[in-house]
């Protein structure tokens, strides 16, 4: 575009898209690897310039609105408001990787569902560069996949073999497409071909009926260099219905025959790409979504309900969103007008709601700080859990957490699960074991689930509540609270600054206490903001807010505190409180949250104590033990620590973190023989390794699986004794558990007196694990709840357009005044959308309302 026609936006800082924006007009995103001087570009800049005014009115109508997104099916994204989609100011060096066509919520818009079969010509010809440009080609279609998909992968010669321990097809989520990935950098070629026995295993595969599958378009995937054979008999055996596509890819420059396998897919509602060379894979190995689309668009208005998707990382770092969806077709006639109109989709329409602004909703301070409350998806994937707190910065992989997963399973939560995703109502009382805040430990509660459909969409909503919570004050700021307020002794200057050496440290959790008062993190400001707001708007009452008896000390003791629900945190004496390390936030810390669901009292890590409850030592009279106070006992003495849990002193469980982050895997390609040809991924040929120089460490980290053992008192027994025997020598030893604290004091035989036991460490912190076996968890997955409807064939796709490369008519006036439509439509269904913070906030009370008030 010339530069005299570009528009100069005036960017200013935004703080509810916390980056620069301009609201009068909406900017393009073009992927890097499509021209944008194109024709096909040119005129889409064209058409969609009408939606600014769209996105506009949309934003005059509810303020609150994000980012408004149309994806268009050749790559060009408009959004609204403008911003630059590369901010030097964080990232000067960020590679652009985005493809609208590759975001989670666009592929769950653009089609139904998918089981999909990946077939994989493996035989002598398919060797050398071939072989890698298949291996390639396949991790890219791997990448199209959501997790409402399924997939497996397999390849062929004379006979068909597994890629992976995939039995069957199985969801296409993270962790199975990584294992495939995997699985086919290991398939090497030999023998030679017989199409017949691979499109036989593909059938069988995709008519099981006995496992979990997406039950919507059924698909097969060919990739090979191309034969003779029409495999026809096998393909009117299995296929005389055309239920299942079948689309072959000619990959690598040869001179074999490509009629045959061009053949195949235009004779089962499929379509035919070549991928001479990596630079045709990306391009090529989503084209077939475009075929999928079809029979949404002949559908019409019955496709046309909004869709919202799992849980990702928005591109333009608004942090965790979900999106709600809508298809837009082509409807205007083909230029020859025989048959009618177009069976295109031209691209999504999307919304993007935040999920701290859900949460803002959320009754957070009237449920108490183990209240809580989630959401869940139909594939079991959670939204507004505590424990959903992805690491990994890169919005490129989806975020997707289990509900069983991101608590403690048990058999009645996985019954919760199954109800909440069938959109059933319903309330259980259950005793669970809960994960504390730091992942340390582990208590024994009581919680009541409260759950019910959100109605509009898909998910299902939870309130979580022990029974200590479900009482709450509802206080007044009126006569009643001033005279209360003056009831106290002590005056409102004991938060003062000046006299905390008198009346200890005071620190108030960073709430928002009052519409007027400006939120600080540093708590010197806030406080002096908090004492200035109460002089100003409570003149008339006396000077008391509260009393805390004065604290002396005593010897031995090295502080006292106290914690209130209310935020207010009071540390005595002084220097004591300056050094304090706990979060101000009550409902952010993790000995608070512990000590309500433990009716003891609960010792934490101090220059004293023994054991705790989660076998980490506290206390000893051991001199070369004192550095080591606050670490794993398991680490200290392991053959000890073993030798408890053995006795039921301790037991474990074991847990996966599958939102951790860790250091790449070094891969070293070094190895190879002089005469391998090494073929880059996409993402190889994009690394931010070979480019960037500037960006955040955190850049450079890949998602990963990591395990936690967290111990804890198994039951009530109060003493416990043994002897360790190592063979030549052996260690005798006594436990007692202190009454009404988390403590256990131990007796034993020095360990210097016996070490002929094996001395490895028994690890408790976290660390890289390869996690569930996922062949195993295959075998049982998990519940889930496929799409009500299903856009999967339509006899009247007109076969000329599933042969031909597809190509998009060029728009003409007509279709330009077609879209002068598009404004209404458009603004009604962003208003249907944006009634599901409306309806989540309805739900929310009503949840609420199983609160007791008192």
């Amino acid at each position: 575009m010339p530069q005299k026609y570009r528009i100069r936006p005036d960017f200013k800082e935004d703080p509810s898209f916390k980056r620069l924006t301009d609201h009068n007009h909406t900017a393009v995103h073009i992927p890097t690897d499509i021209y944008d001087g194109s024709t096909i570009v040119l005129n889409e800049l064209n058409w969609t310039e009408a939606l600014e005014e769209v996105f506009k009115k949309n934003r005059e109508d509810d303020p609150t609105l994000l980012w408004q997104v149309f994806g268009s099916a050749t790559g060009l994204a408009r959004y609204y408001p403008a911003s630059p989609w590369m901010d030097a100011r964080k990232t000067p060096s960020k590679i652009d990787l985005y493809d609208v066509r590759r975001r989670p919520w666009y592929i769950q818009g653009a089609a139904s569902p998918k089981d999909m079969l990946i077939l994989v010509d493996a035989s002598g010809s398919v060797s050398g560069l071939t072989l890698k440009l298949i291996r390639t080609s396949v991790s890219e279609m791997l990448e199209t996949l959501s997790d409402d998909d399924y997939v497996n992968v397999v390849y062929f010669n004379t006979r068909v073999k597994k890629t992976a321990c995939f039995d069957h097809l199985v969801q296409a989520n993270v962790r199975n497409k990584k294992v495939l990935k995997d699985a086919v950098q290991n398939i090497t070629a030999k023998g030679i071909t017989n199409y017949t026995k691979g499109f036989e295993f593909a059938f069988e595969q995709l008519s099981a009926t006995n496992v979990s599958r997406a039950n919507c378009n059924k698909i097969i995937m060919l990739f090979t260099d191309g034969g003779e054979e029409r495999a026809q008999a096998i393909l009117d055996k299995y296929n005389a219905d055309k239920k299942v596509r079948i689309f072959t890819f000619s990959v690598g420059q040869h001179n074999y025959d490509k009629g045959p396998i061009q053949w195949m897919a235009c004779s089962n509602k499929g379509y035919f790409y070549e991928i001479p060379s990596i630079g045709a894979i990306r391009i090529n190995t989503q084209e077939y979504l475009d075929v999928l689309g079809r029979p949404m668009v002949l559908a019409g208005k019955k496709a046309k309900h909004v869709q919202w998707t799992n849980v990702y990382l928005d591109a333009l770092e608004l942090g965790l969103v979900i999106t709600g969806t809508l298809p837009v077709f082509n409807r205007t006639k083909t230029i020859d007008d025989r048959n009618g109109e177009n069976q295109l989709i031209l691209g999504v329409m999307a919304i993007d709601v935040s999920l701290d602004d859900i949460k803002k909703l959320t009754p957070r301070f009237t449920i108490g700080p183990n209240g809580y409350y989630f959401a869940i998806d139909p594939n079991g994937y959670v939204l507004l859990h505590p424990n959903l707190q992805p690491k990994n910065p890169k919005f490129q992989e989806p975020v997707t957490l289990d509900f069983l997963d991101a608590e403690l399973e048990n058999d009645i939560k996985v019954e919760i699960r199954r109800m909440m995703i069938d959109g059933e109502t319903g309330e259980h009382t259950i005793h669970t074991l809960v994960k504390t805040q730091d992942e340390r430990y582990i208590d024994r509660g009581v919680r009541t689930y409260t759950w019910a459909p959100v109605n509009g969409t898909d998910y299902s909503l939870a309130l979580v509540l022990p029974k200590y919570s479900e009482h709450f004050i509802q206080a007044k700021l009126g006569d009643d609270m001033k005279q209360a307020m003056c009831e106290y002794s002590t005056s409102m200057e004991t938060i003062q600054l000046d006299r905390f050496d008198e009346y200890g440290y005071t620190y108030i959790a960073p709430r928002e206490y009052c519409k007027e008062l400006k939120l600080s993190l540093n708590n010197t400001q806030f406080l002096l903001d908090f004492n200035q707001y109460i002089d100003r708007n409570t003149p008339d009452a006396c000077e008391s807010f509260f009393h805390l008896t004065h604290l002396r000390g005593l010897d031995g003791i090295v502080a006292r505190f106290v914690a209130t629900d209310g935020g207010i945190t009071r540390v005595y004496p002084r220097s004591a409180g300056e050094e304090w390390t706990e979060n101000p936030e009550t409902y952010e810390s993790s000995f608070y949250k512990r000590t309500l669901d433990n009716e003891i009292y609960i010792f934490t890590h101090v220059d004293c104590v023994i054991l705790d409850d989660g076998g980490f030592l506290l206390m000893s009279n051991q001199d070369e033990y004192i550095t080591l106070i606050g670490q794993f006992f398991g680490e200290v003495d392991p053959v000890l620590m073993i030798n408890l849990v053995n006795t039921s002193l301790y037991s474990y469980n074991k847990t996966y973190d599958y939102q951790s982050v860790c250091d790449p895997e070094k891969d070293s390609k070094a190895a190879a023989g002089p005469r391998s040809v090494f073929v880059p991924t996409i993402a190889d040929l994009l690394s931010i390794g070979w480019w960037a120089s500037n960006i955040p460490d955190a850049m450079f980290k890949e998602s990963c699986i990591t395990e936690q053992t967290q111990y804890f008192f198994d039951n009530d027994e109060r003493s416990y004794s043994g002897v360790l025997d190592c063979g030549n020598c052996s260690r005798m030893y006594r436990a007692e558990k202190l009454p009404n604290t988390n403590l256990v004091f131990l007796i034993t035989d020095a360990k210097a007196t016996c070490l002929s036991c094996d001395p490895r460490p028994l690890r408790q912190a976290e660390q890289p694990s390869e996690g569930p076996d996922p062949c195993e968890l295959a075998q049982n997955p998990r519940y889930r709840k496929g799409p009500d409807v299903c856009f999967d064939n339509n006899e009247n796709v007109r076969n000329n357009h599933t042969c031909a490369f597809v190509q998009r008519i060029l728009l003409e006036t007509a279709l330009l005044v077609r879209f002068c439509s598009w404004p209404l439509s458009i603004s009604v269904w962003f208003q249907s959308a944006l009634g599901f913070l409306l309806l989540f906030k309805t739900l929310s009370a009503a949840c609420s309302s199983t609160l007791i008030h008192t």
